[in-house]
């Protein structure tokens, strides 16, 4: 049994797993939550682990990218899905629950476990000792100045604004053609706006970023189809945010569709304009061009550029399905806009989401850059487990790449750090199968089976089980 103490900051879902996990292993844990001195925008309660978005974690099917990861965590002893198992309420396949019994459940095994110990106060600086800091998308303006002055200010973002991300599968490739503006595509040339605070970004200091060859594909427009796309982007229902997820329209994170509403040709001269760009079959330039940029190495996941949005999600489907090219497009993230502190992962931190000068200071949760309950709970128990392991004299680990948890830090460790955004568990980050079939349910089964063996064996090498 360890006698070190470790400071948990933040008693969310990912700081709830993370002090509980490190407890079970024989820590002293400290968790520090500042709710019940110091409220938040968007929760009712100071209980730990409140809800507050939405009730449900999604697909219990492993054959649903949510449902795997959940699968995984399963086999690691989550907490939180065990707490989820208690309050759960009719939803079909999806893990909804009463959030009141959820959050109670989860709070009291924390509170009363006897190597936990909870202070109601509020971090302001990085603690000098062994640390998880789970503080979510909501971590407070003293905090997050503290972790910008010792990650370094492009290490911060403090608005997403996504675009949706499609599986390049789904991308018709008889239509869209592969091709860089003039040859030589920068994120300037692109249409994004320099020196926002969200959107698509740019490089380092808000220089533009030079792009790899074959980095885009190109939709081609011509005008009736422009006209339609347009018609329908600005008659679209939007998605209308809690008072706490607002976030402000930088330039560089207008809403598509806030865009498309300033003038018919607004997008045709910014993120669609077509100048730079020919068709090679037609040797003619398109009226307008949607770009699709790749977002992993595989080449498995592609960004429509420029496309951030608040449609709701069904209206995401029919809209950008009007796209020449994305008709059948298969949606691996949806876009939106909202307020969400979260750190640039790839450029600041180390593979298993510490501090580079100091292995023992790790992050968890949506402020590393992963998006949903699921996905924040996940980091905080496998930063409890890393944790516990660098305590002990062992090397962090993180699981196979073939795994949903291992992907996603694959991930957060891999994607470009000038073209970072959140991302959440989806069959796109996942290493592609020797003989894929062709039916997606039947890939999908198989994807399952391969993480469900690689985690359990992953499990027993390290003996974490």
């Amino acid at each position: 049994m360890s006698e070190s103490v470790i400071h948990v900051v933040g008693g969310g879902l990912a700081g709830s797993e993370a002090a509980f996990q490190l407890a079970e292993r024989g820590h002293q844990v400290v968790l520090h939550e500042m709710r019940g001195v110091r409220g938040t925008a968007a929760h009712q309660t100071d209980r730990l682990a409140e809800l507050v978005c939405s009730n449900t974690f999604k697909s219990t099917e492993v054959t649903n990218a949510h449902g795997l990861l959940k699968a995984e965590m399963r086999l690691l002893g989550s907490l939180v899905l065990q707490g989820a198992d208690v309050a759960r309420v009719a939803a079909g396949s999806a893990l909804a629950v009463d959030r009141d019994v959820f959050s109670v459940h989860v709070h009291e095994r924390v509170v009363n476990h006897p190597r936990i110990r909870v202070t109601r106060e509020e971090v302001t600086a990085i603690p000098d000792a062994p640390t998880i800091i789970a503080t979510g998308p909501l971590t407070s303006d003293a905090l997050a100045e503290g972790v910008r002055a010792r990650l370094g200010v492009q290490s911060l973002a403090f608005y997403d604004a996504i675009a949706p991300i499609i599986a390049v599968e789904s991308i018709d490739q008889t239509v869209a053609f592969r091709a860089a503006r003039w040859g030589k595509e920068t994120m300037e040339d692109s249409g994004q706006g320099k020196g926002a605070e969200c959107g698509d970004g740019e490089g380092e200091g808000g220089l533009p970023s030079p792009e790899p060859e074959g980095a885009y594909l190109n939709c081609p427009m011509d005008k009736v189809q422009y006209e339609a796309f347009i018609d329908a982007l600005t008659l679209a229902d939007q998605f209308t945010a809690h008072e706490f997820d607002k976030a402000p329209y930088f330039e560089g994170c207008m809403p598509v569709e806030e865009m498309a509403r300033r003038g018919r040709e607004s997008l045709r001269f910014g993120p669609m304009k077509p100048i730079g760009l020919r068709d090679p079959r037609t040797g003619r330039r398109p009226w307008a061009v949607v770009q699709l940029r790749r977002e992993d190495r595989a080449g498995r996941m592609w960004n429509i550029v420029g496309c951030q949005t608040r449609l709701r999600i069904p209206e995401q489907q029919r809209v950008f399905r009007m796209v020449p090219g994305l008709e059948g497009a298969e949606f691996l993230r949806f876009g939106s806009i909202h307020r969400n502190t979260y750190l640039n992962a790839p450029a600041a931190l180390t593979p298993h989401l510490s501090l580079r000068d100091n292995p023992q200071v790790m992050f968890a949760g949506q402020l590393t850059g992963v998006e949903g309950y699921t996905e924040s709970t996940a980091t905080g128990l496998l930063a409890a487990i890393n944790l516990s392991r660098l305590l002990a004299g062992q090397e962090p680990v993180v699981p196979p790449p073939v795994t949903m948890l291992g992907a996603l830090y694959r991930y957060l460790r891999e994607a470009d750090p000038a073209h970072f955004q959140p991302m959440n568990a989806n069959f796109g980050l996942l290493e592609e199968l020797p003989e894929p079939p062709r039916d997606k349910l039947k890939k999908r089964a198989l994807y399952a089976e391969r993480s469900l063996a690689a985690m359990a064996a992953w499990i027993t090498e390290h003996r974490l089980a």
